[in-house]
């Protein structure tokens, strides 16, 4: 069983490549400022995304170039950095991986920045992996593509699937780890950045605090999580179709959809398992997480515009 859930965790390691549009004013003969967008292109980070322009319950909007979710800094190229030095002027970054992930795989330094390891997988998944001293897991590994097609027909993978993100909410460890992070951007002299490995579970978990703790409503939160399938959607259709031509069903295919894009049927689920076990996202946020009313109240000041 532990190897199983060693294999879910670490099959949600894997490579996506975000996609930028632009767009202009089509009623005019004169071109227009395009307005902003939220996917960023980097060339060595992987599922980048402003959260600016998103819009809270109260009409004020995240501002852009404050904050930013992607997939881990590894690869970071020169241009990337400057990016992040120049339009961002990042001062923070939150990492949730754990430390065998650090260690394979360290975030490129950044001149001026604080890293901030705030780990977010459940112990027994941290704990499986040691045992076994299995890889990163990601699809260039050699035999991780047989080893996804396989537990896609295993149901207790199925199941150890769906149970992620409720493991993930209901750790102590990682709430404790969330309210943290949420603390952390908080105090950010300048733009903060947060990271798991592919920027989609565990960083699309920070994401959704943190949005909850803006004011977002429960649909904005759900759908800046599924952005995430965008830059995964392609190696998730490559392994359904694989699933689909060895007569998988709907199971193995949501198996594959969930590690190696997001399920947003899962994700949805767990919250509302926090509304049944905790009471609310708001009683979530400040019993377990810690974040106060007062500190949630400054986090809007900090990082929400005016309301039109």
């Amino acid at each position: 069983m532990k190897k199983l859930f060693y294999w879910v965790f670490s099959a949600t390691l894997v490579c996506g490549v975000g996609m930028l549009t632009s767009c202009t004013d089509s009623n005019s003969d004169n071109p227009v400022d395009p307005p902003r967008q939220r996917v960023i292109k980097f060339d060595g980070v992987d599922n980048a995304r402003d959260m600016g322009g998103l819009v809270m319950q109260d009409g004020r909007t995240v501002r852009f170039d404050m904050l930013v979710r992607s997939g881990k800094l590894t690869k970071a190229t020169d241009a990337d950095v400057a990016i992040l030095q120049n339009q961002y002027h990042l001062s923070d970054v939150f990492d949730f991986r754990f430390d065998l992930e650090m260690t394979e795989a360290p975030d490129r330094v950044i001149s001026g920045v604080t890293y901030t390891n705030v780990p977010t997988m459940p112990q027994a998944v941290i704990q499986a992996q040691a045992e076994f001293g299995a890889g990163s897991g990601q699809l260039s590994t050699p035999g991780m593509v047989d080893v996804l097609l396989k537990y896609a027909f295993d149901p207790k993978a199925q199941e150890l699937a769906k149970q992620l993100y409720p493991m993930i909410v209901t750790d102590p460890q990682a709430q404790a780890n969330y309210g943290k992070f949420l603390r952390g951007v908080l105090a950010a002299k300048g733009g903060a950045l947060w990271h798991c490995s592919e920027g989609k579970d565990r960083c699309g978990w920070g994401s959704a605090l943190l949005l909850a703790a803006l004011g977002a409503s429960r649909q904005v939160i759900v759908e800046d999580f599924d952005m995430s399938n965008q830059s995964y959607a392609e190696q998730v259709e490559v392994l359904s179709a694989q699933v689909r031509d060895k007569d998988g069903g709907a199971a193995a295919v949501a198996f594959i959809q969930a590690m190696v894009g997001v399920s947003t049927v899962n994700f949805e689920a767990a919250l509302d398992l926090i509304d049944k076990t905790y009471g609310s996202m708001d009683q979530y946020l400040e019993k377990q997480l810690g974040f106060s009313k007062e500190e949630q109240t400054q986090l809007r000041a900090k990082y929400l515009t005016a309301a039109k």
